[in-house]
């Protein structure tokens, strides 16, 4: 059986942005990736996502992202599945689908 992870369209991550919503931005790539570009300061490596769930908020949306969206989507099914999450949402594409369409000159590792 397939589960349906929630995710959201980089245009509508720019339109939270754009308009101060609160929530939070979840960089799950490796310290590598993150060193070359990056959308957030808030950073854990998806091999420590679920021992440190505790550090990831249950009162405001999270939008979790990786390079292109595998890794998200498979880190927001595990902890809406196995730690009752409820408000995580996988960036569609990652932050590769966001340099596209918003930030052509970004460079992604």
């Amino acid at each position: 059986m397939n589960t349906i992870v929630p995710s959201i369209l980089p245009k509508t991550l720019k339109q939270w942005l754009d308009s101060h919503e609160e929530f939070i931005l979840l960089d799950i790539r490796e310290a590598h990736e993150v060193s070359v570009s990056r959308l957030s300061d808030f950073n854990i490596p998806m091999a420590f996502c679920l021992s440190r769930q505790s550090e990831i908020s249950r009162d405001v949306p999270v939008i979790i992202y990786c390079r292109s969206g595998a890794r998200s989507s498979a880190t927001v099914s595990a902890l809406c599945s196995k730690h009752g999450f409820e408000n995580l949402f996988s960036l569609e594409g990652g932050i590769t689908a966001w340099a596209e369409t918003f930030e052509p000159g970004m460079e992604i590792a």
